[in-house]
């Protein structure tokens, strides 16, 4: 199961954001837009890797 996570460090915004780091917890920023050059782990890799 992929977990949707919605975080600044992943963003493909983070270099020129000005809302950056400043969202209360909980809050969900509207303009964010993941980074596909960040590449995700497949869940049996991340499972391994916990073990």
């Amino acid at each position: 199961m992929s977990e949707n996570k919605v975080l600044c460090i992943i963003c493909a915004w983070r270099a020129t954001c000005q809302k950056q780091f400043s969202m209360k917890a909980g809050q969900k920023c509207p303009e964010f837009v993941r980074d596909v050059t960040i590449k995700e782990k497949p869940n049996d890799e991340a499972q391994s890797s916990k073990q």
